[in-house]
């Protein structure tokens, strides 16, 4: 689809002074927001994704422990030839006896815990690490502006990679998602009373890199707040990232019919190899991390689709992630990095034509494929993080004869963050919970549906159907949930079945806590 065309008179001089900025798109409602609040909801929100057996602190009271057997189909059988047991007898003494034939034992998986990534009951283990990347990195660059907040965005953190850890606890086997999709998607259930296939799928051949680069990132976020569990994120990193690379491939090839249409690899393997050891390389300060990325910079495609940056393409992450070494002075031999991540600054700045970008009337950003708003908050994410780069290096972007400030890039990064809480067309929040008006009818079975609390017995997965098809607002506020958002021309539909616009995602809401932590320190 061809991008709108915008004027916008002035707004690129040679050095953009922020005051022209704020001039970059139409702005419908100036409203003063309250960055500290949006932000702790925004962190809240993981609380009611949770699967498992919830923790006493928990603060979604509506919400109760669910999916406690998760991993146990995936037991192997294992066999014990001839085993000797020891006993005790009345008297206390120990008694060794040798059984003459083989007994086998069923070693059951432990695949409690982690999150559910949407509005549905399953646990999507790509989408699930990449919501932990972006958590921590919002932590590592932003969790000085956090707060009191910033110990419940580290909990949201732990809450993801102790279910990570128990995914990878097998050398040479990641578990990658618990439940079937398309069961699940049958049925519209409370996860407390979910009774559909709770499938257990495995890679013992594909790469699973964006688990690897979760758990190096993590492992910065507890560095000093807790060395031994970062020492084991550390550990665990290199060994997932040491079977991706010898593995490489999609791990999609491999559970196409599992996977796919809801989150297939359809970028491939590469990107996240090279993301991996991004984040590696800045874990651990290895040599090895940083010959990797050179060595296979071009063999691994680091300039392919730098406009695109989410859970299937982590291209321009990667770039601007890298040159945050280069501007700093410290890696010349990444200065590629940096010219790919200009590159991906120019191609979404509103008034440079790029094929893949394009700007509502109302100014938000917007990319084809539905779920607009994880594009949303994953390329301000980039924005702001890179603007804070180039400011430390007093430098800016050139694109072509023009030049864009730090400033600018924050200025945009900070119009993206103000529609999602009500400057828009509409005059309306996108984070359920935020201001007056918000969506009352989001695509989340949990929140949908009557609580436990409210409904003590069982709701089966046709009898939801009813709340499913209702147009009464659902009952339990999923508080900071910020939902698909309004298509191309500023309109939304609030209504569950337009699951596009309507569903919530962990990876919308984990870039979004790094931005509204550093709006709500500079307002």
């Amino acid at each position: 689809m061809a991008p709108k065309s915008f004027s916008f008179p002035g707004i690129f001089p040679a050095l953009l002074a922020s005051s022209l900025a704020l001039l970059l798109l139409p702005t419908p409602i100036i409203a003063v927001h309250d960055y500290h609040d949006a932000l702790r909801k925004s962190i809240l929100f993981f609380e009611g994704q949770r699967s498992g057996k919830l923790p006493p602190d928990q603060r979604v009271k509506w919400r109760r422990d669910s999916a406690l057997r998760d991993g146990s189909t995936a037991g192997v059988p294992t066999l014990l030839p001839h085993p000797t047991f020891s006993f005790f007898t009345t008297l206390g003494s120990p008694v060794k006896s040798f059984m003459p034939f083989d007994v086998y034992f069923v070693f059951q998986v432990d695949l409690t815990g982690g999150y559910y990534d949407a509005g549905d009951n399953v646990k999507f283990g790509f989408p699930m690490a990449f919501t932990t990347t972006l958590l921590a990195w919002s932590i590592i660059d932003f969790g000085r502006n956090m707060g009191p907040e910033l110990k419940n965005a580290v909990k949201a953190v732990k809450w993801s990679t102790d279910y990570l850890l128990k995914a990878t606890a097998k050398p040479g086997v990641v578990y990658v998602q618990v439940g079937d999709a398309y069961s699940d998607h049958s049925c519209w259930e409370r996860p407390e009373d979910m009774d559909t296939l709770r499938t257990v799928y495995k890679i013992d051949n594909a790469h699973p890199g964006e688990t690897a680069a979760a758990l190096a990132a993590a492992s910065i976020v507890f560095r000093s707040r807790d060395p031994a569990y970062s020492r084991l994120l550390l550990n665990r990193a290199v060994r997932v990232f040491n079977f991706a690379d010898k593995h490489r491939g999609a791990y999609s090839s491999s559970l196409h019919a599992a996977v796919c249409p809801f989150y297939c690899d359809v970028n491939g393997y590469q990107d996240e190899l090279l993301w991996a050891a991004a984040w590696l390389h800045k874990a651990s300060r290895k040599r090895a991390y940083r010959e990797y990325i050179v060595k296979n910079e071009v063999v691994l495609r680091a300039g392919d689709t730098i406009n695109e940056f989410g859970w299937d393409n982590k291209h321009a992450g990667i770039n601007v992630l890298i040159s945050k070494e280069v501007l700093m002075g410290r890696a010349d031999y990444f200065e590629s990095f940096k010219q790919n991540a200009d590159g991906f600054i120019c191609s979404i700045l509103p008034g440079i034509t790029h094929p893949q970008v394009q700007y509502s009337p109302g100014g938000l950003i917007f990319k084809a494929g539905g779920s607009n708003m994880q594009h949303v908050t994953s390329l301000s994410f980039l924005l702001l993080a890179y603007s804070n780069y180039l400011s430390h290096a007093n430098k800016a972007v050139p694109c072509g004869e023009r030049s864009a400030s730090p400033a600018l890039l924050k200025q945009l990064a900070k119009r993206q963050v103000n529609y999602i809480l009500g400057d828009n067309p509409l005059g309306m929040s996108y984070m359920v919970g935020y201001g007056s008006r918000f969506p009352q009818r989001i695509h989340h079975r949990g929140s949908s549906l009557p609580s436990v609390a409210a409904h003590p017995g069982r709701i089966g997965c046709k009898a939801g159907s009813r709340y499913y098809l209702s147009s009464s607002p659902n009952p339990n506020l999923l508080l900071g949930a910020v939902v698909g958002g309004p298509n191309v021309s500023d309109a939304f539909p609030d209504s569950r079945p337009y699951f596009q616009e309507s569903e919530p995602t962990t990876y919308i809401n984990a870039p979004l806590v790094g931005l509204l932590a550093f709006f709500s320190a500079h307002p």
